[in-house]
């Protein structure tokens, strides 16, 4: 459970504070000055709210004090000044934003959330497979297919690098958790990681979040605003979906990259930084920018160094991995006692299209817990869209042992005790192996798989759609073609 510590003399503000997050999984801890909120830092804190004018030790002081003690820690403070000069000193030595009082509650608890996020992804670690039984102590990249070995060498590679890096592949597949990893394994490991979605900010609103603002640059713009690239000095931000930003951003990054230099929305003042990007984007950045929709020059200092993810579809046993990792990891989360899928569950899960990725499957998974009333995953139990998968994508590539599976089948419907109708699940499950043995027999033409069944071709078709048998790439329909009027 994450924990918040308000520090603040005036006891109205530490009372509405504590009454903010009330109905919330955060635990807030109060101080009335510095030297009783460091000893409550010292038994383990997430977020600082943090009040400038204090007795005896300024705000300023006090957030010194606290990254002394814990470099990464989310400092948010407290200013009566909408224009506080200490406020944005504040924000430069790192603070990770600040509020006006009188609190504007909701605005506060979005702010604490967005820090415990930040602080999640400085804290938690990203781990490398060492061995084949992934763990679920921590966030953890599961695979073991050659291509996600070619992404473990190369962050290896990379992360002692200061170059920036460029992480190609389609959405969902995990992208962050391979920057938060080259971040980790970096030398800018102690400092901070600050993550933006560039596809998620408004383009009239990016460019001040990235690179901050004057007061007045714009309407709305009533305080000067530190930007990401201004308050993660000396550590790594995280640019995702890169590809979405406009030229003007595109163009001040660009020249930040070359000179690690900017100016604020409305400013004049050059403000020089040192921060390391990784970026990410599920677009063809090369084919945009030949299309003259991205600026070829800062493509080419985005792709410093290129690590390409492969899309699950590519990741052949790993979804078995992913799956194994998954219920472990769901099932601790939601306080389920699920063990395992079912054969037919898994036979579904394995040769399902995966469209959204390790993302999908993730919500895929926590859904079918939810549903589960055993300790098994069955198949009535997974969404209709893994059930009846309009991409209709199965191969033939293995034979499978119906003895074994059939055993296996039994032993887990007798385990869970959930069964009313064993007998017709068993024959439904003989059925679908031997009308998929069948059809990998005649490479998917149904016309001779009907034959050789002795059943009708629209009765084959029924029992393919009722079975959820899905025709892979080598199966042939061999139709006849449609006379008028059919």
């Amino acid at each position: 459970m994450p924990t918040l510590l308000a520090i603040d003399d005036d006891r109205s503000t530490l009372h509405l504070i504590t009454q903010a997050f009330s109905n919330t999984p955060i635990t807030v801890k109060t101080a009335r000055d510095v030297p009783e909120g460091m000893e409550i830092l010292r038994e383990g804190v997430d977020v600082v709210l943090l009040d400038i004018m204090l007795p005896e030790i300024s705000g300023l002081e006090a957030v010194r004090k606290f990254h002394g003690w814990d470099p990464k820690l989310p400092v948010i403070f407290i200013t009566a000044g909408g224009t506080s000069d200490t406020a944005i000193e504040a924000m430069k030595l790192g603070a990770y934003d600040y509020l006006l009082k009188p609190l504007d509650l909701p605005k506060l608890r979005e702010l604490v959330d967005r820090a415990l996020e930040i602080r999640r992804l400085m804290k938690t670690p990203v781990e490398l497979p060492r061995d084949s039984h992934p763990k679920v102590e921590a966030d953890q990249i599961v695979g073991r297919c050659a291509a996600m070995q070619d992404v473990f060498k190369a962050i290896g590679r990379v992360a002692p690098q200061n170059v920036t890096v460029l992480i190609q592949s389609e959405s969902g597949t995990g992208k962050e958790l391979i920057a938060r990893a080259i971040y980790q394994h970096s030398h800018r490991a102690g400092s901070k990681f600050l993550a933006v979605n560039c596809a998620a900010i408004p383009d009239n609103l990016l460019e001040s979040e990235l690179f901050g603002h004057e007061r007045g640059s714009f309407t709305g713009a009533e305080s000067r605003r530190i930007g990401k690239f201004e308050q993660c000095h000396g550590g790594t931000i995280f640019l995702d979906e890169v590809g979405d930003m406009s030229p003007l951003v595109q163009s001040k990054v660009l020249r930040l990259l070359q000179e690690q230099r900017f100016e604020r929305v409305g400013g004049t003042d050059t403000i020089q930084t040192d921060v390391r990007i990784i970026a990410a984007t599920n677009r063809d950045l090369k084919s945009m920018a030949a299309e003259g929709k991205f600026r070829e020059d800062l493509y080419y200092r985005l792709n410093g160094f290129t690590i390409k993810l492969p899309p699950l579809r590519e990741r052949g046993d790993d979804i078995l991995l992913l799956l194994q990792y998954c219920v472990q990891k769901f099932s601790r989360e939601l306080g389920k006692d699920v063990h395992s899928i079912s054969p037919e569950a898994l036979d579904l899960l394995v040769h399902y299209s995966w469209p959204g990725n390790v993302r999908e499957l993730e919500a895929v998974i926590r859904q079918s817990l939810l549903q589960t009333t055993g300790a098994v995953i069955l198949p009535e139990f997974l969404p209709d869209t893994v059930r009846f998968d309009p991409g209709e994508r199965v191969s033939f590539d293995h034979e499978h042992d119906v003895h074994s599976d059939l055993e296996s089948f039994l032993e887990n419907r007798l385990r869970s005790g959930t069964s009313n109708d064993l007998y017709l699940e068993a024959l439904e499950m003989m059925e679908r192996f031997v009308i998929t043995r069948v059809l990998k027999h005649t490479d998917g033409n149904q016309s001779q798989a009907a034959k050789m069944l002795g059943i009708t071709r629209g009765t084959l078709r029924n029992k393919i759609r009722s079975l959820h048998i899905s025709l892979g790439t080598t199966v042939t329909l061999d139709e006849e073609p449609a006379t008028a009027g059919e």
